[in-house]
């Protein structure tokens, strides 16, 4: 394995706690013996738990919860977000590893999660990965009384489920997974939703399949899983083997090609049930977007913004084998993202981009576009139709329910797609 791939030193650090370990640095507080929840009081005991101290992990108490579910007998004090000193924090932290490593070396993946190479810095420190790990853990906890677990891997994968799985419960915080430990760790990963980028939606079609722990997953035909789940189906089996080809410095590379996107701020708050009304709207307009100007993309990215009383959110893109602009390819995509990253809250904000775009001419016919010539045709003629007449001429019966906002946002941005 260490022949085939490449062998790097990368860190993947992430502050433990972080949204509640900020209200207790800034309280003088030790969040490892304080029982501190981050939660907006204004919506009493059916408030999500951003974020719990170490302390209360310990007694069960799950981020991400309700109120309401905290056992009675636990007492904690509850503290109303504040992004801002949240958004400090990160950056003080962000500064200390451009002390360490520089900007090209460094993928911040969250607020409180960040990816670095320190393949290149190990003869400049005259350390080891391990050594200089325990110095950044250490100099972050120093300057700003935060603290930070760890993982190692010869790739950004493997650096990321060695500090999920294993850092955590080591005393210093650190954990190094090799190529060597995939057999003895990685595939003992189980249920499958431990393993990162594998949702509760996601294990449970994997389990439909009999695959119930990364190593079966692992083990599995590869072919079938992209078959079944596109490229995302090849991904996983990838990352089910520890294979992950991704650079950091790839992050830096700003994309030069055109692009189309759509976001969209709703009304009302929407949820797991009732967001894909939404998402499958949007998909609609950008593909007919594509369609009326005979492109094709390669690249999808998908987010979702949570009510302005919670915190964050996401984006993510897949990278496609084929380039399309067929609406169920896409949607089908952002669901996959949505499953994978949705964490249970209230919506206010979707975003769909569809990049590295290509002119149709120029792409080879391939089975799958001889397959899908009467789907193809049907769009055709529904995108003639919406031009030529207006686009609530023709409507999904989808587009008649409450929660759809098609009919009203097709009358303010007009009938045509250039």
């Amino acid at each position: 394995m260490e022949n085939l791939y490449p062998k790097r030193n990368i860190l993947c650090i992430d502050l433990k706690s972080f949204f509640a370990s900020c209200e207790c640095v800034e309280r003088g507080l030790n969040p490892f013996t304080y029982p501190l929840v981050v939660a907006n009081k204004n919506q009493g005991d059916g408030a999500i738990t951003l974020a719990v101290t170490p302390y209360l992990k310990k007694q069960g108490v799950k981020s991400r919860g309700r109120l309401f579910e905290i056992p009675k007998h636990i007492k904690y004090e509850i503290v109303n977000p504040k992004m801002s000193l949240y958004i400090e924090k990160s950056k003080e932290v962000v500064g200390i590893y451009l002390d360490f490593v520089s900007e090209e070396d460094l993928h911040i993946y969250s607020i409180d999660e960040c990816f670095l190479d320190i393949t290149n810095y190990l003869k400049l420190y005259k350390k080891s990965d391990m050594e200089l790990a325990q110095l950044i853990l250490d100099t972050i906890f120093k300057k700003t009384g935060l603290t930070a677990t760890c993982g190692i891997g010869p790739n950004m994968l493997l650096a990321k489920i060695a500090m999920d799985i294993e850092a955590k419960h080591n005393k210093n915080n650190i954990a190094k997974w090799t190529y060597e430990d995939i057999e003895n760790k990685l595939w003992k990963i189980k249920p499958l939703t431990e393993m990162w980028g594998i949702g509760k939606r996601m294990a449970f079609n994997l389990n439909k399949m009999n695959i119930y722990s990364v190593g079966d997953l692992a083990k599995y035909n590869k072919n079938i899983l992209k078959d079944k789940f596109g490229v995302m189906g090849l991904e996983l089996w990838n990352h089910a083997n520890g294979i992950d080809l991704s650079i950091i410095k790839d992050y830096k590379k700003l994309a030069k090609s055109e692009s189309y996107s759509h976001s969209q701020v709703l009304f009302k708050d929407y949820n797991s049930e009732n967001i894909q009304i939404i998402i499958s709207e949007m998909v609609d307009v950008l593909t007919q977007r594509l369609r009326f100007n005979n492109k094709l993309t390669k690249s999808i990215g998908f987010g979702i913004g949570y009510s302005k009383e919670e915190i964050g959110g996401f984006y993510h893109t897949i990278k496609l084998d084929i380039p399309t602009d067929s609406s169920y390819e896409i949607l089908k995509y952002c669901l996959i993202i949505f499953d994978k990253f949705y964490e249970n809250m209230p919506i206010r904000k979707v975003t769909i981009s569809l990049s590295s775009l290509q002119r149709k001419e120029n792409v080879q016919l391939n089975l799958f576009d001889i397959k899908e010539d009467g789907n193809k045709k049907i769009n055709d003629t529904v995108d003639k139709i919406k031009g030529k007449y207006g686009k609530n001429s023709l409507l999904k019966a989808t587009n008649l329910l409450n929660d759809s906002t098609a009919i009203e946002r097709n009358k303010k941005i007009g009938g045509h797609y250039s």
